[in-house]
């Protein structure tokens, strides 16, 4: 069985990765706090500091996009995806969380590409809020194991 014969450690071990951050705008203190968090766990992890390419976007609808982007340089171990979805009044909510989800799934399937989702859909700020170091946190660790395991299987 790929992985099982490894321990934790090794799993979570980001020496000599590469990875990428495509960062929404939209909800800044939230989404700045989700990509503090995921930066810090990177680095924890082994994962150089060169080593982590950071981009911008205006909201989590373009997320997509730029993964997409990202990945076609062949350059990066793991994604992370990281945006704020906040449910208001219309339907715009279902839309913008389903089809940024959608497109993010879509990428990594299409680039064999780990992606880490850390667009974070709630009912509201103050459930952002908490979950924002916690999502942050574990998109790094989900990014690390997953291009270890990736690696393993080539």
């Amino acid at each position: 069985m790929f992985g099982a014969d490894k321990g934790a450690a090794d799993r979570l071990d980001g020496k000599r990765l590469a990875i990428g951050i495509v960062q929404a705008r939209w909800n800044p203190g939230v989404t700045d706090a989700l990509a503090k968090a995921c930066r810090e766990a990177l680095l924890e992890h082994g994962v150089e500091d060169d080593n982590i390419d950071h981009v911008f976007v205006p909201g989590a609808l373009e997320v997509p996009v730029a993964l997409q982007a990202m990945a076609e340089k062949d350059q990066y171990d793991a994604l992370v995806a990281i945006g704020c979805i906040i449910r208001g009044e219309t339907y715009h909510f279902e839309l913008v969380a389903n089809e940024s989800g959608a497109g993010v799934t879509r990428v990594s399937l299409d680039y064999q590409l780990p992606i880490a989702n850390a667009i974070l859909t709630t009912e509201n700020l103050e459930q952002a809020v908490a979950r924002q170091v916690e999502k942050g946190r574990d998109a790094a660790l989900v990014a690390i194991e997953m291009a270890n395991l990736l690696e393993d299987l080539e």
